[in-house]
């Protein structure tokens, strides 16, 4: 890494899309809702100007400037999130023992996978909505990591243990994200 004197970022809102910076926390607001999270370092300055944030440090260490960059793919997310959203599809599949996947209340219910007699169950996070239509499972929502995280804990849900996963293909497999 090339020696850096200082790090400037700035990352550009899109149209319909707010932030409010109070104190170390960082509020968006957009067409699909509302999301903040906590930024705090003291090497980082942020600023929110006319339709931008601005991230900056002066004389960063290594770890401080790779802490700045994540800082902005964090800031770039939420503004997509709260304009456009976030959607993963996944693909319920069996060849065995017909599954039953259904919503109750914060978990995704999967009933007699592999045959099993116990449900096995998938936490949704907070603010995300799963839909069940078919074969088709759709988490959508506008936080990316509890939209990604949802969608990881139904496939790992399905994982299949003490048979050849090349034979048994049953699970839940995300397909699609976007």
């Amino acid at each position: 890494m090339p020696k850096v004197s200082e790090v400037d970022y700035t990352v550009d809102l899109p149209e319909g899309v707010s932030a409010k910076l109070e104190g170390h926390t960082l509020h968006m607001e957009g067409p699909k809702g509302n999301i903040f999270r906590e930024f705090r370092h003291p090497e980082i300055d942020m600023k929110v100007e006319d339709g931008h944030v601005n991230l900056h440090s002066v004389l960063p260490r290594r770890k401080v400037y790779a802490l700045a960059g994540t800082w902005r793919a964090h800031v770039a997310n939420m503004a997509k999130g709260v304009s456009e959203g976030y959607t993963y599809h996944l693909k319920i599949r069996y060849s065995h023992f017909p599954m039953k996947v259904y919503v109750k209340d914060t978990t995704l219910m999967i009933e007699n996978f592999m045959g099993e007699r116990h449900p096995r169950r998938a936490p949704i996070i907070e603010d995300t909505t799963v839909e069940v239509k078919g074969d088709e499972v759709t988490v959508t929502g506008i936080d990316k990591e509890h939209v990604g995280q949802t969608a990881a804990n139904i496939e790992l849900a399905t994982k299949i243990r003490r048979y050849d996963p090349k034979v048994f293909q049953d699970g839940i497999y995300i397909v699609e994200k976007g």
